[in-house]
């Protein structure tokens, strides 16, 4: 084995960065045979020196801009997370300096992609970011790589391990939102201010990457409708199963007359379609391309082994001396795209609605939905309640969503709707 080794910097010693060290460590013989040549850790960069991890004789240091700065080294390998900050410094400082970058940064990369690819073109050094979205699911390479010979026309998926454990336990346990998300942080699923994850912020930022791969377009973070699961409830839970249907927090990009829509939002998945029985903490990724038509890729989302199955992915195609271009076609080939205005997105919707058990309610309802041109398909009402507070569950016909937002906002106002009305996509598949 005649070539020199890959000189690896790893900035970041947590979970996925004690993942990698010890993947590369384990896996040190089999790499070498599939690359050609050695991965080895020459410098890292960590609050401490963790003594359990296998470091041998690599370069220590406690400021990583230091290490960025200094060290000897082919590929920084960035794990510390955020979108800016200490992150983005050091691999501005690696590309600058001509040295390639792996991270699992989808923050940064979301928000600083085309800043960091288009120096990464113009220093000759590759930007991977395999570890971003999916853990250790290889989306990136199937969108970028797989996929090169099809137009796509949808990409969508479950993208926050936290979000499917919150929803697949409601559903297993008939257990309320708040109680489950309290254990999940716990368990070490959700963080203390779990904001990132439950109100979608995490998701939008990966189908921001996934978008621009699939689209060819500049990554673009501001252009993702956000909706969280903190309204769903077990109850909504309930009824979802009994119409047929699981809930998931989905991240959808597509092809529409009116633009490319990117969005994130709780939905109704049938039955019938493989993302409804993804569970826990596992995500998935279904691409719908002309040729190929629909693939799907699940496997866990998070943690240290398969983020950094991901990681090392990245690292051996550089070994390889294998070479992409960042988001598939070079920077400046990325096009803007027309975004779908909002509210010209058609669905068919599930609403619930909290009535109070009188006479007229349900014409009062049917009048504000014929008002809007909004189709019922079915209604579930049933007994009645000592509170004489009983819910209304119906599901429309497709429709426009701004009609359903007017219908849903006049239904709130009718003085027989006790509670602020719940609305879920119901997913076309």
């Amino acid at each position: 084995m005649s070539a020199a080794p890959l000189k690896i910097a790893i900035a970041g010693l947590g979970t996925v960065g004690g993942g990698t060290v010890e993947l590369l460590h384990a896996q040190a013989e089999l790499l070498a045979a599939r690359a050609g040549r050695t991965l080895a850790v020459v410098a890292c960069a960590a609050l401490a020196r963790p003594d359990h991890l296998p470091l041998g004789e690599a370069r220590f240091f406690t400021d990583a801009r230091a290490m960025a700065r200094e060290a000897e080294y082919d590929v920084l390998v960035e794990l510390i997370g955020g979108a800016d900050g200490i992150a983005l410094d050091i691999v501005t400082a690696a590309l600058e300096r001509g040295r390639s970058v792996v991270t699992a940064n989808k923050a940064m990369i979301a928000h600083h992609g085309v800043t960091l690819a288009r120096l990464a073109e113009k220093t000759g050094a590759v930007l991977g970011f395999e570890a971003s979205v999916g853990g250790g699911i290889p989306v990136i390479k199937a969108l970028r790589e797989g996929l090169a010979g099809n137009r796509v026309n949808r990409v969508m998926g479950i993208l926050n391990g936290t979000c499917n454990y919150i929803l697949t336990t409601m559903r297993e346990q008939g257990r309320d939102f708040a109680d489950v998300l309290a254990e999940a942080q716990k368990l070490g699923y959700a963080e203390a201010d779990p904001s990132f994850d439950i109100d979608g912020v995490d998701t939008a930022h990966k189908l921001a990457i996934l978008a621009s791969l699939a689209f060819a377009m500049p990554v673009d973070i501001k252009r993702v409708a956000c909706e969280g699961i903190r309204h769903v409830s077990a109850l909504d839970i309930r009824y979802a199963d009994e119409l047929g249907y699981r809930i998931k927090l989905l991240g959808v990009a597509g092809r529409t007359e009116a633009g490319i829509e990117t969005r994130v939002y709780p939905a109704m998945v049938p039955l019938s379609f493989p993302l409804a029985h993804v569970n826990g903490v596992f995500n998935a990724v279904v691409t719908e391309g002309d040729f190929v038509g629909r693939t799907v890729l699940e496997g866990r989302g998070a943690g240290a082994h398969p983020t950094a199955s991901a990681v090392v992915a990245d690292l051996m195609d550089i070994a390889r001396n294998r070479t992409t271009p960042t988001f598939g076609v070079p920077v400046e080939r990325l096009a803007e795209q027309p975004a779908a205005p909002a509210g010209s997105h058609r669905s068919a919707f599930y609403i619930r609605l909290m009535v109070r058990d009188e006479p007229g309610v349900f014409a009062d309802i049917a009048a504000v939905l014929r008002d809007e041109r909004v189709s019922m398909e079915q209604v579930i009402q049933r007994g009645r309640s000592p509170s004489e507070i009983v819910p209304v569950v119906m599901t429309v016909h497709e429709t426009d969503e701004a009609a359903m937002m007017r219908a849903v906002d006049r239904l709130a106002a009718l003085a027989s709707v006790a509670e602020p009305p719940r609305l879920i996509r119901i997913e076309a598949l």
